[in-house]
């Protein structure tokens, strides 16, 4: 086993549980327990109308009924299946022209100016020409999605690749590697936190784009969910769902670190941060 592959090993037992542990976690809840306590108390006290803002109470119990009668799973999957499909589309897209235009000059005259262009597009203000396109169907939704995760993942690659370390590229050049060799041993490594980096942003940017996308003639999803609970003045269900959209978008947030932390063991910021260095 290779001394990467048993230090990435060692990282998890680094963040096992201890007191210290345990009292960041205390730090990190306190704040948003302290304001869900307000939010209680003021709408226990009548200073918040149901029709508004509802009790903290109230949102948990209508969640739990959603579970109960089956609703939030159907669509749930629904939402994830879009996010998955949208974002398998963008970052394949925006990882080949971030390849393609950084590995090469002349893939960047050809490509960077023209994507330079179109990122500076809203790309949620496309959606009436999507719709012109595509319909109001599965089409337009997946490609807002699609849209809105490419170009993270294109500038960060692009600007990771371009931004190689020079000292390592020409240690490559001292030890005879070839162009090939070169970039799959020294020049995608390098750019991999870059990536990462731009993956996480990408994420952030699909969840989003889902919450508008799935106001498109949806008939399923947690943005339907929404939409009905907006039609029948539920505004306890109405959270239900940003919730439901924040808390997968912080989960697969968490997936992207935790990958982060095995691929890139060998940084030294990354192992001061999980307590390797002390």
């Amino acid at each position: 086993m290779s001394a990467s592959a048993t230090l990435a090993a060692k990282l998890p037992r680094a963040k096992g549980f201890s007191l210290p542990r345990a009292l960041f976690l205390v730090r990190r809840a306190a704040f948003p327990l302290a304001i869900l306590a307000v939010w209680q108390a003021a709408a226990s006290f009548g200073f918040t109308s149901p029709q508004t803002m509802p009790a903290p109470s109230l949102i948990v119990s209508s969640f739990w009924n959603l579970i109960v009668t089956g609703q939030l799973w159907p669509n749930l999957l629904t939402s994830l299946t879009r996010v998955i499909v949208g974002l398998t589309a963008g970052v394949t897209v925006g990882t080949a022209l971030g390849l393609a235009a950084g590995l090469s000059r002349l893939g960047e005259d050809m490509i960077d100016p023209s994507v330079q262009m179109a990122r500076t597009l809203p790309h949620l203000a496309l959606i009436p020409l999507m719709i012109l396109w595509f319909g109001i169907g599965e089409t337009p939704k997946l490609v807002i999605i699609a849209l809105g995760a490419s170009f993270p993942i294109y500038l960060n690659l692009y600007s990771a690749i371009r931004g190689a370390d020079r000292k390592l590229l020409e240690a490559g050049a001292v030890l005879g590697l070839s162009r090939a060799e070169t970039i799959w041993n020294v020049v995608l490594p390098a750019a991999l936190p870059g990536f990462l980096v731009g993956l996480r942003q990408a994420l952030g940017i699909a969840w989003i784009s889902l919450v508008v996308a799935e106001q498109i003639n949806a008939d399923s999803g947690i943005g339907y969910l929404v939409m009905n609970a907006r039609d029948f003045l539920q505004t306890d269900v109405i959270f239900d769902g940003l919730l439901v959209y924040a808390a997968l978008g912080l989960l697969t947030d968490r997936l992207v670190r935790s990958l982060e932390i095995h691929l890139l063991a060998w940084r030294p910021a990354l192992l001061d941060r999980v307590g390797v260095l002390g």
